[in-house]
């Protein structure tokens, strides 16, 4: 799907606030309220606009320990990947691991709610065998910054 500016805008404008009205969002990118929650209803469609959640500030609720965690499997055929990628899924812990280039295979965010709890889910990732040979864990000290909405103006390429 192609992009315009107003699309753009609708993207920007839903991402920083997905409670805003159809009248506050039409009146930020310049359309009138129907062309405006249509094309919103069209980027829905086409999967670019995936959802909508609250951001919630984990900290305000309890105390939390986050942790980057880099993971090299043992062995690299895909059905290792499939496997570990399977496990990790169903661990609500785990809310983000990318697969990636370089000297590791994975690296995940974990949320416990101490280190304790931490180490004991590494213990039963261990145990069930899913493949890790290495891991290193890197305990968040400070979140620095975090953002929620993508610069998606910023990520196009350029035009001529």
């Amino acid at each position: 799907m192609k992009l315009d500016q107003i699309d753009l805008k609708i993207l920007d404008a839903v991402q920083r606030d997905g409670r805003i009205t159809k009248l506050a969002l039409a009146d930020k990118v310049g359309l009138s309220p129907t062309p405006c929650w249509m094309r919103l209803r069209k980027l829905e469609k086409a999967g670019i606009v995936s959802g909508y959640h609250a951001r919630v500030a984990m900290r305000a609720v309890a105390p939390v320990a986050t942790v980057l965690m880099e993971v090299t499997l043992a062995s690299h055929r895909q059905a290792d990947f499939d496997r570990f990628e399977r496990v990790i899924r169903d661990v609500p812990e785990i809310v983000a691991c990318w697969s990636v280039g370089g000297g590791v295979d994975y690296l995940l965010k974990v949320m416990a709610r101490d280190i304790d709890a931490y180490q004991r889910l590494v213990d039963a990732l261990l145990e069930r065998e899913i493949g890790i040979d290495r891991y290193f864990t890197y305990i968040v000290t400070k979140t620095v910054k975090e953002e929620v909405a993508l610069p998606v103006a910023d990520l196009l390429p350029a035009r001529s």
